[in-house]
């Protein structure tokens, strides 16, 4: 009697060639894919690209107007700074000594180590002062003052902030506080004999200690942006009176 066997025989055993081939056949098949990541790094790529041309652009466009602000912020300091001035011209202190005009006046490149300055000169076009700038780091920010010297006295006459980021209500106080602008009704800044820098190195004392005329008595509760009105003024005081007090008679009168 014979029995008959229900299951199927066996599937015979693939060859491990038979895989490979069908590996080959299926990526041959399907077109190549772009990984996620790639795809990323490209739009990255892209986005990065635009934003950097609207940054660009943006800076071009608002740079002549940016450049326009400040000099106009400069030159109404001098005006404050010397109240007699009725027209200003504009100068550079050369690092070898000597003074020349301004060529290019304006946010313009300078000869590296010239000290720019202004020339204001009063209505009947005689020299009325000499106003420059001096910059130190503040509290939050650097500090800009514009400060007039005048010749006669040989000292600082006045000062005025161009810019400045300080704390409202307390680093403020340099442009408000009538017993720190008194500093700089005669701020002595005479130089030495031998026209190589200051006789006396202006210095920021604590309140209430000044007892030299090249001494500023310091803001109570605002010192930090104090000293950087006073170490702005010296540093830029240094470089430029050695060089102008010599040279004072080429610009006695208006150009």
């Amino acid at each position: 009697m014979s029995t008959q066997n229900d299951n199927p025989p066996n599937p015979l055993p693939a060859k491990v060639g038979d895989y490979g081939l069908a590996a080959d056949a299926a990526s041959e098949a399907s077109p190549a894919q772009i990984t996620p990541t790639v795809a990323m790094i490209r739009t990255l790529g892209l986005v990065s690209l635009i934003c950097g041309l609207i940054i660009v652009g943006s800076f071009e466009i608002t740079l002549p107007a940016a450049q326009a602000n400040r000099r106009l912020a400069a030159e109404r300091a001098v005006f404050k700074v010397i109240p007699a001035a009725k027209s200003i011209a504009e100068y550079v202190a050369l690092p070898g000594g000597g003074i020349e005009p301004r060529v290019g006046a304006g946010d313009t490149a300078i000869v590296p180590g010239a000290v720019k300055f202004f020339a204001a000169y009063d209505a009947a076009g005689q020299l009325a002062g000499i106003a420059a700038e001096g910059a130190a780091k503040g509290y939050a920010d650097t500090v800009r003052v514009m400060f007039g010297y005048s010749p006669a006295c040989q000292c600082v006459v006045g000062i005025g902030v161009v810019s400045m980021r300080e704390t409202p209500g307390i680093g403020d106080k340099i442009i408000t506080d009538k017993d720190f602008l008194a500093n700089f009704k005669a701020l002595d800044t005479k130089v030495s004999k031998e026209l190589a820098a200051l006789a006396n190195e202006i210095k920021v004392v604590k309140h209430g200690t000044k007892t030299q005329p090249w001494q500023i008595d310091a803001i109570a509760g605002a010192t930090i942006t104090s000293r950087a009105v006073g170490k702005g003024i010296n540093e830029a005081a240094q470089m430029l009176l050695p060089r102008l007090v010599p040279n004072l008679d080429k610009i006695r009168s208006k150009p």
